[in-house]
């Protein structure tokens, strides 16, 4: 009588089931390593690792795939990546066809990731919404609910972006006017204060309308270097305030008035200047026609109009869903080319356009770096779900400026008068002689 003895199989862990789901979806390797909950490991040896701490992660994924789901996990700490996260960002969108959204899945692909949850333990009820998630009412771009969108990102507290930002408070792209060592973000945020400026010509006594005018940098660079008359308008109640703080501080109450109100609510005009550095974005697809008219009836003939704003490209205009529900709810950016249509089309000549992308790739740079450095100041002030919020903003954002799937622009334009005069010189004056050594 002859016996014939078995060699046990081992079972593959969670991280190998993963691994060849993914694989099959992707139709090629692992682009990273996978660590899961149950210590097992696929993927290269080499780079980022990708952990999911719990089978909740997973379950979190099959209610909300993509790149919202992704993000609500990495958020909560379900999902963490040790090692570089822009570069683990960076090799998921090159696997996935440099597309941040995850491709398309037939029947046969739905089902088998169904299975494999099943295998997993992971099947179980929808994970709620991180409490860090927006949660707007009311009607699209309403007054009331752009309130609520602005607050929910600029109100989070002057004392979070004190952290955050340099000694300028400003929160929008800077120009980094030089490669030396020695300077600084603050110093690039100067350059571009000075720069814009110059593009509308502020002279002694010029009334500058500063729309979404944030924690007051251009306001008061504007007020105090340039003499000008100003009026800062925001609808974040926390900026508002800090503006006026710092009025009244500098001894600008003379000539800066800051008022808290929707930009619709503007009365007056015949501004010599009007500038909106980042705040298009907010407006809204439907409402910028009315925007760019608000832009042409609050300046006089022959006055200037700044625009700083971010695009996307025509295949994915809007905020993006990780965006526009933990950052800026109701975000909506366009491709360059529509909103110099839409500003002409509001009567303003565009004398100017420059790309400013590779400067915003430093920007955000600069403020990850700071918030990595104060990770303990920010976590015991907002909690480190809305710490985990801006890692992954800051990262992300850099990313897509790097890529090129987001840029940032700035945009000249002037009321003509009738008749066409543009009050311009043909060939402008030197804008950017000096900016290095503000």
């Amino acid at each position: 009588m002859s016996t014939t003895s078995t060699t046990p199989t081992t079972r593959p862990g969670a991280a190998q089931r993963l691994a060849a789901l993914v694989e099959s979806t992707l139709g090629g390797p692992l682009p990273l390593r996978l660590r899961t909950w149950d210590g097992s490991e696929a993927g290269p040896p080499e780079g980022p690792v990708v952990v999911l701490r719990s089978r909740r992660a997973l379950r979190r994924l099959l209610w909300q795939p993509g790149e919202l789901g992704l993000a609500q996990a990495y958020i909560t700490g379900e999902i963490d990546v040790e090692g570089d996260l822009a570069q683990g960002l960076r090799t998921m969108w090159a696997a996935a066809g440099e597309r941040p959204h995850t491709p398309r899945l037939g029947l046969t692909d739905v089902a088998r990731a169904g299975g494999t949850a099943v295998r997993l333990g992971a099947v179980g009820p929808r994970p709620p919404a991180p409490a860090s998630q927006a949660r707007l009412r009311g009607g699209l771009h309403s007054k009331a609910r752009d309130r609520a969108a602005i607050s929910h990102h600029y109100d989070l507290s002057n004392d979070f972006y004190r952290l955050l930002l340099d000694e300028t408070m400003a929160y929008s792209c800077g120009y980094w006017a030089s490669d030396e060592p020695d300077f600084t973000p603050a110093d690039a945020q100067r350059a571009k204060l000075e720069l814009i400026c110059r593009k509308l010509d502020l002279v002694p006594g010029a009334r500058l309308l500063d729309i979404g005018c944030g924690w007051g940098s251009l306001t008061l660079y504007a007020a105090e270097r340039h003499k000008a008359q100003v009026t800062a308008v925001t609808l974040a109640r926390e900026q508002a305030a800090h503006v006026r703080e710092q009025v009244r501080e500098r001894g600008l109450t003379h000539c800066v008035e800051v008022v808290c109100q929707d930009y619709r609510d503007i009365t007056g005009g015949d501004y010599d200047a009007v500038a909106t550095v980042e705040m298009g974005e907010h407006v809204g697809d439907a409402e910028y026609p009315a925007f760019a008219a608000a832009l042409h009836r609050l300046v006089r003939p022959r006055g200037r109009v700044f625009v700083q704003q971010m695009s996307r490209g025509a295949k994915a205009p809007g905020g993006g869903a990780f965006i526009e529900a933990y950052i800026a709810p109701d975000m909506h950016m366009r491709p360059l080319g529509s909103t110099v249509a839409l500003l002409e089309g509001a009567g303003l000549e565009v004398r100017s356009v420059e790309s400013l992308r590779e400067h915003y790739v430093r920007t955000v740079a600069a403020w990850h770096r700071t918030l990595e450095e104060r990770w303990d100041d920010v976590v015991r002030l907002v909690g480190e779900e809305t710490a985990r919020v801006w890692r992954l903003y800051l990262v992300g954002g850099a990313l897509a400026f790097e890529e090129r799937r987001m840029g940032v622009d700035q945009i000249l334009s002037v009321r003509p008068a009738v008749g066409g005069d543009a009050g311009m010189a043909a060939t402008p004056r030197d804008w950017y002689e000096g900016l290095d050594r503000l």
